[in-house]
């Protein structure tokens, strides 16, 4: 394939990059910045999802965030202009292999997390199989795999169910979906009729915000998020919905995935809701702030959404793999340490590496 266009690969990149937003965000705490979000001041997220606040006609609307505008000139600029402050660091990203033996994950009788790579995360219930977000190679020729796999997709154990928490392309892969059994049962936000019959999987349950599934073992609740999704620049942002999932399982543990997420004050209202063991955040792209940060927690963010949202433990996803910010794919874990010694909570994160499996 030959080098596409600068303009073109640019507005590849839009069509998973931030929405550009006027606030400025330049400090490490998000209650000392200017917001880069709508405040809640109250209002209960479960009411304005039944009250469908987030449903805008033919599109999907973000209650929880701000204007924004000049997204592909924002894009262009950072890439093009924007100094990277991370820039000595770019040449020491690791490339690191994905391997897995699978043979004590299927095995074990309870529960358990495997963190494949990026944001894919496989999730053994017992005797029932969930795979989120499942992204098997690289997603764009001009975005580097720094976790390739170094085994077979077909070798995991077969997925019950898929979640995919939204449609940008490192989360929402039709490549990696063609890979599986199109007879597996898909669960996603509302839309991406058109992705799902692509790849041939029928079998969909279709989720709003607060909606549930039940198997008659776990309930899977859609959660909001403070973010947005798109497909194609031409038709444009938040023609699907977009979140993250609570999943209480049937081995005990519950389960919280945050899906892409920027901060907003909302997490005190799903601790209120739902006692959770593990909080699963995504948190990597983080850098620039005056970019990410209405699409994307930093380490502070996170340890502050980890400590509103009350869960026992702590594990990251989204890094390692792609670099889509200006921080290295291996910085995330060695700033969310430095976060978390601040807080004195370093004892409540579960450390996983790619191919790393936590046992319940």
């Amino acid at each position: 394939m030959g080098k596409l266009s600068t303009a073109l690969k640019v507005s590849l990149m839009a069509s998973f990059m931030p929405r550009m937003v006027t606030a400025a965000v330049n400090s490490d705490s998000p209650s000392a910045a200017a917001l880069h979000y709508r405040p809640l001041n109250g209002d209960s997220l479960r009411e304005m999802a039944l009250r469908k606040m987030h449903h805008g006609g033919d599109i999907y609307l973000n209650p929880m965030g701000i204007a924004r505008n000049k997204r592909f000139w924002q894009v262009l600029s950072w890439k093009l202009f924007h100094k990277n402050a991370y820039a000595d660091y770019l040449d020491d990203q690791p490339v690191s292999p994905v391997a897995i033996d699978w043979e004590p994950i299927k095995a074990h009788q309870g529960v358990s997390v495997t963190f494949i790579k990026h944001s894919t995360l496989l999730i053994k219930d017992v005797d029932r199989v969930l795979l989120v977000d499942p992204v098997f190679d690289d997603i764009f020729w001009f975005i580097k795999d720094f976790s390739p796999l170094a085994f077979n997709p077909a070798d995991m154990p077969r997925p019950d169910h898929v979640l995919i928490t939204h449609g940008h392309y490192d989360h929402l892969d039709g490549p990696s979906l063609k890979t599986l059994d199109p007879g597996t049962h898909v669960i996603s936000p509302l839309g991406y009729d058109s992705v799902f019959k692509s790849v041939g999987m029928a079998r969909r349950t279709q989720l709003d915000w607060f909606e549930h599934y039940n198997d008659g073992a776990r309930e899977i609740t859609f959660l909001p998020a403070n973010h947005w999704t798109m497909r194609n620049p031409i038709i444009g942002p938040n023609r699907s919905l977009w979140g993250g999932y609570l999943i209480r399982t049937a081995g005990g543990p519950t389960l919280y995935i945050s899906g892409d997420s920027a901060y907003f004050d909302g997490f005190e209202q799903l601790a209120a809701d739902y006692d959770i063991d593990l909080a699963i955040f995504n948190m990597g792209a983080y850098a620039p702030r005056w970019f990410m940060a209405p699409s994307h927690m930093n380490p502070a963010e996170t340890v502050q959404a980890f400590r509103e949202v009350n869960a026992r433990q702590l594990m990251i996803a989204h890094w390692g793999t792609f670099q889509l910010g200006d921080e290295p794919v291996h910085f995330p874990p060695v700033d969310l340490r430095k976060a978390l010694e601040k807080q004195g909570l370093l004892s409540r994160w579960i450390n996983l590496g790619h191919g790393q499996t936590h046992f319940f």
